[in-house]
C-alpha cells in the first residue's frame, strides 16, 4: 500500500462491527490487491467488544481506524469513513469480503474506458462458491418489491435481481451492493453519501437511486469477483428483520409517494411479510458444518499441516503442494484448506467455482495467521479455528 498521502487514488472504507478474524482477513486481501496502487484503509469501527481494534494496532498501524464509542449504524459509520478519505475514489467493503489479487486492478481499467460512470460493483460468491444475486439488483419498485416478498410473478424476482444480466457479464444496473460499492468522492459527496435514516439495510439501494438520479450509470462488472461471506456481518434473528423491513419502509416513503393506494399495499406487505418472518426465524445463526472426516491441506507447510491433522483429527488428511482439480474431484472430501500463504485468492475463487456444488467446506489460512476460517452459507456466522 502506497503512503503517498499528498496522491491517494483509493480510499477502502470497511465498517466493522464483532467481527475481528474476518476483519483481518479482509483487511489482508485488500492490501494484496492494492499492493500496486496508491491507497489508503480507513477502519470505522462500531463500539466492537471483540478485541478488533487491538489487532488493527498491532498488526495494521498503517491502517486508519476511527473508534466509535457506540454502534452508530452502517450509514453514519461509512460517512464518518468517507469524511476521512483522501483518495479520488472509495471503495465502500464489508469486513467479511476477500478481494481476490486483481478486482481492483480490473475494476479500475474498467472504469476508465466508461463516461458518466456512478458507483460499480463485482461478482460476489459466498463461502461456498455459490453466486449471490444480490450482487445485481434492479429498483425495488413497490410493484418488483411485492412480488419479490411474496414470490409472483417471476419477472418480478428477474427485474428485483436484474437478471437480464448474466453473473459474469458487465452491463449496467440500477442498486448495488453496500457490501461493495466503487465511486468517485466528489459523486459520493454530491449525493450527499448514505442517508443516516438507514441505522442498517436499504442505504445501499437509496445511494444508489440518488445517484442514478443525478443522472450516472451505475454498473455490474461480472468479470471480477469476490467473496461476501455475509452471514458475519448481519445476525439473522428478529432484530435484523425489524431492521431490514423497516430500512423497506423508509425507501418507499422517500421515493415512492405518488400513488396512496398503492404505497399503502406496499407497506402492509412489508409487514405481513415481517410478522410472516419473524415467526419463523430461529436465533441460533452459528450453524457450520463441522465434518472433518476427510480433509485436504492445499499450502507447502508440514508443520502447519501437522498442527490441523492434531487439532481436527480426522479419518483422512490429504497434503497437496497446489490446487488440482482432478485429484480432488476424483475423491470424497468434507474440507478442503486452502493456506494463502502460497496460493492466490483469484486461483482459489476459481476452484471453489468448479467444486460448489460437492458438499465441501471450504477454509483460508490467511498470510501469516495461525488459523482458518471460512462460512458454508450466508445464513450461517462461520468457523474460525486456531490451530497453534
Amino acid at each position: 500500500m502506497h503512503k503517498n498521502k499528498n496522491n491517494i487514488a483509493l480510499s477502502v472504507v470497511v465498517v466493522n462491527y464483532n467481527v475481528r478474524y474476518f476483519l483481518e482477513q479482509c483487511i489482508l486481501s485488500v492490501q494484496n490487491a492494492t499492493k500496486n496502487m496508491s491507497s489508503e484503509i480507513i477502519v470505522v469501527d462500531n463500539n466492537s467488544k471483540d478485541e478488533s481494534c487491538t489487532m488493527l494496532k498491532e498488526k495494521f498501524p498503517e491502517v486508519i481506524v476511527i473508534e466509535n464509542k457506540i454502534n452508530v449504524g452502517f450509514s453514519t459509520a461509512n460517512n464518518q469513513g468517507v469524511d476521512k478519505a483522501k483518495g479520488k475514489w472509495i471503495l465502500i467493503l464489508n469486513p467479511d469480503t476477500v478481494l481476490a489479487e486483481d478486482t481492483l486492478i480490473e475494476l479500475q481499467k474498467f472504469t476508465l474506458q466508461k463516461e458518466n460512470i456512478g458507483a460499480v460493483t463485482v461478482k460476489f460468491i459466498d463461502g461456498s462458491g455459490n453466486f449471490l444475486p444480490e450482487s445485481k439488483r434492479g429498483i425495488p419498485t413497490p410493484k418488483v418489491a411485492f412480488g419479490k416478498l411474496f414470490g409472483f410473478p417471476k419477472r418480478a424476482k428477474n427485474a428485483y435481481y436484474a437478471s437480464h444480466i448474466n453473473e459474469n457479464e458487465i452491463g449496467k444496473v440500477p442498486v448495488l451492493c453496500g457490501a461493495f460499492m466503487y465511486v468517485k468522492k466528489d459523486i459520493y459527496q454530491q449525493v450527499n453519501g448514505f442517508d443516516q435514516d438507514y441505522f442498517m439495510y436499504g442505504e445501499d439501494i437509496d445511494l444508489s437511486y440518488k445517484i442514478e438520479k443525478q443522472g450516472y450509470s451505475n454498473y455490474y462488472f461480472g468479470k471480477a469477483k469476490i467473496i461476501h461471506y455475509k452471514g458475519e456481518s448481519t445476525v439473522k434473528n428478529k432484530e435484523y428483520l425489524k431492521r431490514f423491513y423497516g430500512a423497506m419502509e423508509i425507501f418507499y416513503k422517500k421515493h415512492f409517494t405518488v400513488n396512496v393506494i398503492a404505497n399503502s399495499v406496499m407497506l402492509v406487505g412489508i409487514k405481513l411479510f415481517f410478522t410472516f418472518k419473524s415467526l419463523s426465524v430461529k436465533n441460533n445463526n452459528c450453524i457450520v458444518k463441522t465434518n472433518n472426516k476427510r480433509i485436504l491441506y492445499i499450502g507447502k507447510n508440514d508443520a502447519v499441516f501437522t498442527k490441523i491433522k492434531l487439532k481436527l483429527q480426522p479419518e483422512l488428511a490429504v497434503f497437496h503442494q497446489g490446487i488440482l482439480l482432478n485429484d480432488i474431484q476424483e475423491n470424497h472430501l468434507d474440507k478442503i484448506i486452502f493456506d494463502m500463504n502460497y496460493l492466490t485468492y483469484s486461483s482459489v475463487f476459481n476452484a471453489m467455482e468448479i467444486l460448489k456444488n460437492r458438499q465441501i467446506s471450504f477454509r483460508f489460512i490467511p498470510p501469516n495467521c495461525s488459523y482458518f476460517i471460512g462460512s458454508d452459507s450466508n445464513e450461517s456466522k462461520g468457523e474460525v479455528v486456531q490451530f497453534n
